[in-house]
């Protein structure tokens, strides 16, 4: 027995490679900072009708804006985690940061439209370099509960999301441009802890290359096809998931104020709620696949939240709230675990899964909040959340995801849950 049970801890030692007080440590430090780079990374947006005012921009400008943004913050988010796969930097993290940290500063002092243009590349750029490195680093501190790694690093995000927008509100649009300086104050802690989290994934990346993906999670027998089948099918969830959620985000008030009439303060109300729905359920969502499977916790956050959102376009003003605090929390489960299926289906490539899933995940966002908005200006919002009510109906690709867990992982994340 004592034997056994010795066998069971070297094998949880194996696979956390760290004591599990170090590894919650370090997932709280790289969600603290994740919630600093998403908070910093919204105020762009947040600060548009100022911008607009300010320098006289018109809305191809104000696009142009932010397709730079997009640009560095989406596209070069793939291409930083395949290099640092090959490569390894742990210091990326902090530097990252540091780009954040000058492209706010200079957004702070811009007086040209280039400026702009560059402050936003700079903010994207250290954007681009924190999610595929922090999501990596998520992983290493796992202990083997992915899923639960992923979403204790993205529920920071969430609430970064949601603060950036409240703060630009309260601070930025009544004290000016240039009280965005003031924000550097969170770069610069984001840049501390990451240094420190940095020399932590320095000093165990002998650990981590015995429990990568490469070693314990390595897919049965799939061949390349069915291998790039399957991540086209999880884009095409993450396409659905951030498109709805993105007729959410930027039109929930205004629906609520058209087809309600209620103010801007309660509207705004409402949607913090369901902000507070989505970080809940992105918290739940990679536990649970850790229990129970994440392609069970793909089909039901996906397909599963078919019939609310088609009830929400007919529901009177209670059971909008109480539909889209359902919706919320149901779809938002679903990417911390996209993100660890992908990483398991593709082992080894850590960096560039990350970053392909949050940079497309930003990109769909971004491109969805735009066609839907000139859906909107050519019909109406409430016809912009009939059209989005059907798309979780691509959810049912999910069923032709392979099943890659084996039941000897499952046994060691109950052994390592169990320690």
């Amino acid at each position: 027995m004592l034997g056994e049970r010795n066998v069971a801890a070297a094998r949880t030692e194996t696979l956390a490679g760290v004591g599990h007080e170090v590894v919650f440590k370090v997932l709280g430090a790289i969600s603290v900072c994740h919630l600093v780079n998403d908070m910093l990374s919204s105020l762009l947006p947040a600060i548009y009708p100022l911008l607009k005012s300010s320098y006289n921009l018109d809305f191809a400008q104000i696009g142009l804006i932010t397709l730079t943004y997009q640009t560095t913050a989406s596209l070069l988010q793939p291409l930083i985690g395949f290099y640092t796969d090959k490569n390894p930097r742990p210091y990326s993290l902090p530097v990252g940061m540091s780009a954040t940290l000058v492209g706010l500063i200079l957004l702070s002092i811009a007086h040209t439209f280039s400026a702009l243009l560059v402050a936003a590349a700079l903010v994207g750029t250290g954007s681009s370099v924190f999610h595929p490195e922090s999501s990596r680093v998520a992983r290493m501190a796992s202990g083997g509960q992915h899923g639960l790694a992923q979403s204790i690093f993205q529920v920071g995000g969430n609430l970064g999301l949601s603060l950036g927008p409240l703060l630009a509100a309260f601070i930025v649009m009544p004290r000016g441009q240039t009280s965005v300086a003031w924000f550097s104050l969170a770069a610069l802690l984001g840049i501390v802890l990451l240094t420190g989290v940095s020399s932590w994934a320095k000093e165990h990346r002998t650990n981590w290359k015995k429990f990568s993906a490469k070693h314990v999670d390595a897919p049965p027998n799939l061949s390349t096809a069915r291998v790039v089948a399957s991540i086209a099918i999880l884009m095409a969830l993450l396409f659905s998931k951030f498109v709805y959620l993105a007729s959410l985000t930027s039109y929930y008030t205004f629906y609520l104020m058209g087809k309600f009439q209620l103010s801007v303060r309660s509207s705004q109300i409402h949607l913090f709620v369901f902000l507070g729905a989505v970080a809940l359920g992105t918290l739940i969502g990679g536990p649970v696949g850790d229990r129970i499977g994440r392609k069970m916790v793909i089909w039901v956050s996906i397909l599963g939240v078919l019939p609310f959102t088609l009830l929400l376009p007919y529901a009177n003003l209670f059971w909008t709230e109480i539909l889209s605090v359902v919706i919320g929390l149901i779809l938002a489960s679903a990417f911390s675990v996209i993100v660890v299926y992908a990483q398991e289906l593709v082992p080894g490539k850590v960096g560039m899964i990350s970053g392909l899933c949050f940079g497309f995940a930003f990109g769909m966002a971004g491109l969805g909040a735009a066609v839907l908005g000139w859906l909107a200006d050519l019909t109406s919002i409430n016809f912009v959340y009939t059209v989005c009510s059907y798309l979780p109906v691509v959810g049912l690709l999910a069923a032709f995801l392979p099943s890659i867990e084996t039941p000897r992982m499952r046994g060691i994340h109950e052994e390592v849950m169990a320690e």
